[in-house]
């Protein structure tokens, strides 16, 4: 199952499947719950992001490539850190570049697949750990580089959670539709241009092995976001350096789950 969430003609929130550009089959709320499809239709206006994580988990530097274009050594452990739930935006919402980040440029892109985790998970080993996903989604993990690096004490939170920074979506697809995880196909443009392409199978921990290790005497709350880390062609690491400005398109797509655009604008001032 596709699953959306979306605002109807009446600007009500709903949670939808057979989604089909207008319209879409409603289905229940919550639907970690209970996998309830209705019988109405309603149009759809607008497509918001496919769920609200409780928690967003994110892992830095698990694609080889990726690491090697930022001369960072292969981890031996998974790289742990979060963003703010507040971050997210919808599939086609706007990136606003916070006004501390446009003198000079520095935010940049990183398209990854987004895990769902639909039924808490803990000290769960490998081999079960799939048993814990409710589906995949697409997700951009939109960075401010110098906050990461310099501004957030040492500690890159600061610089992956200003709001705006977590477009998700279009679609949330249920695990039964994704086969391999470890053989999906990424891709990001900035305004046509293709920036990153890679795949998960260059992943260094696959899907089933982060959940495992990142489950090990913590508690997956159903609900819960995994950012799985991005392939390379990441901005900062280009010469010279790419950095989305105002004005700029954004696309984010993964093979069978679907494409994001998202326009980029500066923030208002207040």
């Amino acid at each position: 199952m596709k699953i959306i969430r979306f605002l109807d003609d009446n600007n009500n929130v709903c949670t939808g499947c057979d989604y089909h550009g207008d319209s879409a089959t409603l289905i229940a709320p919550d639907f970690f719950a209970k996998h309830e499809v209705l019988e109405q239709k309603a149009t759809v206006k607008e497509l918001l992001p496919p769920f609200n994580p409780v928690a967003i988990l994110c892992i830095g530097l698990n694609y080889r490539m990726h690491a090697e274009e930022t001369g960072m050594p292969i981890p031996e452990n998974p790289v742990l850190f979060m963003k703010n739930p507040a971050a997210v935006t919808g599939p086609f919402g706007k990136i606003e570049l916070p006004l501390s980040c446009l003198d000079p440029l520095q935010v940049d892109y990183e398209v990854e697949l987004g895990v769902v985790i639909g039924k808490d998970a803990k000290n769960v080993s490998k081999e079960k750990a799939l048993n814990h996903v409710y589906g995949y989604t697409c997700v951009n993990d939109v960075s401010a580089r110098r906050w990461q690096k310099h501004g957030g004490g040492g500690q890159w939170v600061r610089g992956k959670s200003f709001d705006t920074f977590c477009p998700m979506g279009p679609e949330l697809v249920t695990a039964d539709e994704i086969e391999d995880t470890c053989n999906l196909e990424l891709e990001s443009r900035l305004n046509g241009r293709i920036m990153q392409q890679g795949s998960t199978s260059d992943m260094i921990f696959s899907v089933a092995d982060l959940i495992s290790r990142l489950s090990i005497s913590t508690t997956l709350l159903t609900g819960t976001l995994i950012l799985t880390g991005t392939p390379s062609g990441v901005g900062f690491a280009r010469t010279p350096p790419v950095y989305l400005k105002p004005g700029d398109i954004l696309e984010s797509s993964i093979k069978g789950i679907g494409t994001m655009i998202n326009p980029v604008v500066a923030e208002n001032s207040y």
